[in-house]
């Protein structure tokens, strides 16, 4: 049920900011990856949703946070084919290609925090991405 709210929590408010479908689907996409991986090898953890507004440009900022293990090599796991859990090891890296920004910070025995920023179509951005 976390994941479907997840999913059905990010659609909305990407629709209520005017995001159009292909847009949602791709911030859905990603949160779906992200909020999986931190219930899964997390043991669970929160989410945080903060509609983000510059001028007349609307986006979305999600941040996924747990406390468990950590991610002892942060590229390998964001390189394709990397899995831990079985999968099929698109899941952090699939992430960071959805969206237009991507941060993540972990270490290992301490949990691991990754956000992502999506702007609605038309919106200036750049693509960022800090580790």
């Amino acid at each position: 049920m976390d994941l479907a709210w997840v999913r059905q929590h990010v659609r909305q408010a990407a629709a209520e900011l005017g995001f159009g479908l292909v847009d949602q689907t791709k911030l859905v996409t990603a949160a779906s990856e992200l909020a999986r991986n931190t219930l899964i090898h997390g043991g669970g953890g929160q989410v945080q949703c903060t509609p983000l507004e510059i001028g007349r440009s609307r986006g979305l900022r999600l941040t996924f946070s747990d406390e468990g293990p950590g991610i002892a090599d942060i590229e390998q796991a964001l390189g394709d084919g990397y899995t831990s859990g079985g999968g099929l090891g698109l899941g952090l890296g699939g992430a960071r290609r959805l969206v237009h920004e991507f941060s993540i910070d972990s270490r290992p025995g301490e949990g691991t925090s990754v956000t992502v920023i999506c702007w609605s179509a038309g919106a200036p951005h750049t693509r960022e991405e800090t580790r």
